[in-house]
């Protein structure tokens, strides 16, 4: 049998009133004890002194009968336990204190839960924004390198197609100066073979159709220094009388640009 709240407090209130009052009942007893002593005193005895002969002849005195007992003090026994009424009452207290106390309860447990899910609905907040903060700075990173590749390979190519033109623009200009050059260091080079023609004495033994590759050596100014004959199809007089020739031809014609002058020249003789 499970014993209500109520009962056990009852209980101790009963068991509390039972014991104040046998303590009431002790004090006053004692109280009362005290005053009856210091109410009747004791007499002061009054004696004779009498002969010891004297009192071989007289008489016992009869006994004195002893004094009754001091009836004791009434024991207190506190308060009259409650009515019924008064219990229900005090039960009912009771009762609506515990409701009461279970309602606080209830209501601070029901408190507690809801700050504990604020608090955790507010931290998964965060979170969730911390996550998604960081999830754009990602993007954001991600999509600048992006860009910053995508630029870089657009100034690349951009370089590169510069390069190109550049060469092919350097490479024309090239082919165009070659071709320039080309024309003037062969009109050169036939106004040497023509003032070195010039200044040829034809051997006796010369056949027609004389052609021979000359190697000249010049300085600034046209001077010769040196002349060697490479393929010819003369014979040694023809030889001596065209390598003489270079020398009587000194100084030699000058480039039409200067930037055109070559200290070692290759010319082809063919008097014919």
């Amino acid at each position: 049998m499970v014993q209500r709240a109520s009962d056990r407090w009852i209980s101790i209130t009963l068991s509390v009133l039972l014991h104040g009052a046998l303590a009431a009942a002790l004090v006053y007893g004692w109280v009362m004890f005290r005053g009856e002593r210091r109410a009747s005193p004791t007499p002061p005895i009054q004696a004779s002194v009498i002969d010891a002969r004297t009192l071989q002849g007289m008489e016992q005195p009869a006994p004195q009968p002893a004094a009754a007992p001091q009836p004791a003090p009434a024991e207190d026994m506190g308060p009259p336990p409650p009515t019924p009424e008064e219990r229900a009452q005090r039960e009912a207290q009771e009762q609506k204190a515990a409701e009461q106390r279970a309602a606080a309860e209830k209501a601070a447990v029901e408190r507690a839960v809801a700050e504990q899910a604020a608090a955790a609905k507010a931290a998964a907040e965060k979170a969730a924004a911390a996550k998604a903060a960081a999830q754009k700075a990602a993007a954001d990173k991600a999509a600048a390198a992006r860009a910053a590749a995508e630029r870089a390979r657009q100034d690349e190519q951009d370089r590169r197609d510069r390069e190109a033109d550049l060469k092919r623009s350097l490479a024309a200009e090239e082919h165009a100066q070659a071709a320039r050059n080309g024309a003037a260091v062969a009109n050169w080079a036939s106004l040497i073979a023509a003032k070195i023609t010039h200044a040829w004495l034809r051997p006796p033994t010369a056949k027609a159709g004389i052609d021979c590759m000359l190697n000249v050596t010049q300085v600034p100014g046209g001077e010769v220094t040196q002349v060697s004959i490479g393929e010819c199809n003369g014979d040694q007089a023809v030889r001596e009388s065209i390598e003489a020739a270079v020398y009587r031809a000194s100084p030699l014609p000058p480039p039409p640009d200067p930037s055109l002058f070559d200290r070692n020249l290759k010319i082809e003789f063919k008097p014919d």
